[in-house]
């Protein structure tokens, strides 16, 4: 080792000595103040221990020199001791009276005290603590606390004390302020115009309009750049305003700029920005106030299409215009006018002459031109609208004139002649009046009651027809209202029904009324509103016919409809009386048969035993044609009880009760439907006809087939046979009661009677084909019904 470094190593060593010696008398300093503190803190405590123990009234005198209120309390809330502030701001001496302060806290800040105090009594100071509360005037104070605990000489906590600040009005401050940033942030958030805050041409907040116009979301709008969502609406490459913004060569800007939306669509807006400047004069923030204005600009567009459109709709009216300015000069014309006078010139030729030239020109073509001129200086001076004015040409012409000032804002502007060629609609009014005259004198001696009111329902017309039904003369009803003159039986019912042709509602009703002579009458009427050239209700019209003869035959039908309805109920009891009379002989004769037969068959000829036979047959014969004559009389009365029957099931239940040849078969081809109706009516149909055909085949192999067709609202049936056949001639008369073809004992004629009526009840058509020698095809439709 060199001595240089020798010597290097002792100056280190130096400079560590005194650093050394430095630190220790810092940190014999540090402990002397530690010490002094300490000292200080146990002679604090100490003072505070004698001044709780002997509860003196010191405390004043030590904090004299304190503004803010200052309290010390027990654990439990009980003052022990306070300033002069406190007294004042809490409102009691605590000398006079023992106070717990729980009793001031607001009941909304109890839970919070509570907790607060806990953490106090863990940490041993409170800070910053803010509450509300209650004094004995009733007033509401905020306040903020700084407290501490107060130990003993043993360390542990005896007492708490505090500075109370009146944060009051600090606290209305901050409400108002919050009160006023919440309007605001409504008021910005509900405004029909777009609001954006930018910095440095970035958005950083926007309101939901403007995210709404734009169709980004909120945070998608965050940290794009103005320029690139919008565009001056005519880019002439100028300097942008936002950057002269940013020099601060510019506070405010309003311009029309194009906007373009998320799905690339665009809208043009009116922008007004904003800048925000800081003490510096240097641009920090932008506001942007957005207005779409695509519809107001579309209007503007529109307007001035509807001005081109007007202006050629004025030039090609069949009605002469001529519109003047506020300096008697042409304004505006066309062509129907210049026709009208004669004049050569065209409309745009005569736009900015004098108007007094035109009237000169144009008064040689009237009757009395003098009239013209004057009428026309007569109208200018009141400036009033004036309409159809009639003016009579020499040509024969007839015409009317309007005149119509033309005001903006209570300016006057000028004003609009407008000349219609009335010459034809004058004939046609007088021709209408003629033919009105005719139709009146026709409506006026009609049958036909006619009555026209107004729209307060007072009679306005009444012809000659209607006086003779009500009975009333014309002075009775002209001007009255109908209802408080004629006695409507149902008032209510009749004033209710002309409410509604008011309305506008049209139809036609029956009522009772009362005539003059009191006596009652029934009257049909037909109502329908009426209206004036606009299509608004004037008033009703109504026509009236007398039905009390008519009302007199149908109560006369419907007592003989009753009459016959009870007569029908008494011929079908009178029918099952006598078919029950009828039948007991029937049975006394058919047993009376059978024991001659028992008793005496040993000793009859077989003359008297077929005698016996033939009148048993002659009894079952006569009684099948009782129950045919009582179904028949039942076909078309009896309920109906309609439900699902299976036409396959009635089929085979008839094919096994009644009686089939050997050499006869009854065949369903295709399964038949199952249909909504009465199963005992369906059975008598299918029985009947299906009866009639097994027992007229002739042939060695008989076949009945049960065929049918779905129609859409009704099913076909048909029952073929390859029978006999039926003559043409009797194919309708076969329908009717007791009558039969051929000489079949065994047949009553009542069967397809009762299957027409029963086909009838179910709204179908019965009918039959039939080549003789061939077969026969009985065809029946039903209408489908639903359960």
């Amino acid at each position: 080792m060199d001595n240089k470094e020798v010597v290097l190593l002792k100056k280190a060593l130096e400079r560590q000595k005194k650093a050394r010696q430095q630190a220790e008398r810092i940190l014999e300093v540090k402990s002397k103040e530690l010490y002094d503190v300490s000292h200080h803190l146990r002679e604090a405590n100490s003072k505070l221990e004698n001044l709780l123990s002997e509860k003196s009234s010191e405390l004043d005198g030590v904090f004299i020199n304190i503004i803010d209120p200052y309290v010390v309390m027990d654990l439990q809330f009980n003052v022990i001791n306070m300033n002069r502030s406190a007294k004042e701001f809490l409102g009691f001496d605590h000398t006079s009276k023992n106070v717990n302060l729980s009793q001031f806290i607001h009941p909304e800040y109890i839970s919070y005290t509570n907790e607060s105090m806990r953490s106090m009594m863990e940490i041993g100071t409170l800070t910053n603590y803010r509450a509300k509360l209650i004094l004995d005037d009733h007033t509401e104070k905020f306040v903020q606390i700084n407290a501490s605990l107060i130990y003993n000489k043993d360390h542990k906590p005896i007492a708490a004390q505090g500075v109370i600040r009146d944060i009051t009005q600090e606290a209305e401050v901050k409400k108002l302020v919050f009160e006023q940033k919440k309007q605001l942030d409504i008021i910005v958030e509900n405004s029909p115009l777009g609001i954006v805050l930018a910095k440095d041409d970035i958005i950083i907040k926007a309101n939901n309009t403007f995210v709404d116009m734009l169709g980004y979301n909120y945070n998608e709008l965050k940290n794009i750049s103005l320029k690139t969502i919008s565009k001056p609406e005519n880019d002439s490459g100028k300097h942008d305003p936002i950057d002269q913004m940013h020099a601060g060569d510019l506070n405010n800007y309003t311009s029309i700029l194009k906007f373009v939306k998320k799905d690339g669509s665009k809208f043009m807006a009116k922008t007004r920005i904003t800048a925000i400047i800081d003490n510096e004069v240097k641009t920090d923030y932008q506001v942007v106030i957005i207005e779409d204005i695509s519809k107001e600009l579309e209007a503007d567009r529109k307007l001035k299409a509807s001005e081109n459109r007007l202006a050629a709709l004025i030039s090609n009216l069949q009605t002469g215009v001529l519109l003047e300015d506020e300096d008697g000069k042409i304004a505006l014309t066309n062509q129907m006018y210049c026709n009208l006078f004669n004049i050569e010139q065209t409309p745009n030729q005569l736009i900015g002459n004098d108007c007094e030239e035109s009237e000169e020109h144009n008064k040689k073509f009237f009757k009395n031109s003098e009239k013209f001129v004057s009428r026309i200086e007569e109208i200018l001076a009141k400036r009033e609208t004036v309409l159809s004015d009639e003016l009579e040409m020499n040509d024969g012409r007839i015409l009317e004139r309007d005149y119509i000032p033309i005001n903006n804002d209570g300016d006057y502007k000028g004003y609009l002649w407008a000349y219609h060629d009335v010459t034809i609609s004058k004939n046609y009014r007088k021709n209408l009046e003629a033919e009105r005259e005719k139709y009146s004198s026709i409506i006026a001696n009609m049958n036909l009651g006619l009555v026209e009111i107004d729209i307060d329902d007072k009679i306005q017309m009444v012809n000659q027809s209607f006086y003779q039904m009500s009975g009333y003369d014309e002075d009775e009803l002209l001007g009255q209202v109908l209802a408080d003159v004629v006695n409507f039986k149902n008032n209510k019912f009749f004033s209710e029904k002309t409410s509604r042709r008011l309305k506008g509602e049209s139809d036609s009703y029956e009522v009772e009324v009362f005539n003059k002579q009191k006596n009652i009458k029934h009257w049909l009427i037909s109502g329908a509103p009426r209206y004036n050239d606009s299509g608004s209700v004037i008033g009703s019209i109504g026509i009236f016919l007398d039905i009390s003869d008519q009302k007199e035959l149908e109560l006369q039908k419907e007592k003989l409809l009753s009459e016959l309805e009870n007569s029908n109920q008494g011929l079908q009891e009178y029918a099952h009386i006598v078919s029950h009379d009828l039948k007991s002989p029937l049975r006394s004769i058919s047993a009376l048969a059978t024991w001659l037969y028992e008793d005496y068959k040993e000793v009859l000829d077989e003359g008297g035993k077929q005698n016996l036979e033939l009148m048993q047959e002659k009894v079952a014969s006569m009684d099948k044609l009782i129950h045919g004559i009582l179904e028949y009389s039942t076909a078309n009365s009896s309920e109906l009880d309609d439900s699902l029957v299976d036409l396959n099931n009635v089929i085979s239940d008839i094919g096994e009760t009644i009686y089939i040849p050997e050499h006869v078969k009854l065949v369903v081809p295709k399964t038949l439907p199952t249909i909504v109706a009465d199963r005992i009516k369906m059975h008598q149909v299918f029985q009947n006809i299906i009866g009639n055909a097994v027992v007229h085949i002739e042939r060695e192999i008989g076949l009945v087939e049960v065929l049918y067709k779905d129609l859409g609202d009704q099913w076909q049936f048909t029952i073929s046979d390859n029978g006999v056949g039926i003559p043409k001639e009797y194919h309708k008369k076969i329908f009717d009661i007791f009558q039969s073809i051929g000489n079949n004992e065994r047949s009553t004629g009542i069967g397809l009677s009762i299957v027409k009526k029963i086909v009838d009840r179910y709204n179908g058509t019965l009918w039959v084909d039939s080549i003789v020698g061939e077969g026969t095809q009985f065809h029946f439709t039903i209408k489908k019904n639903e359960i």
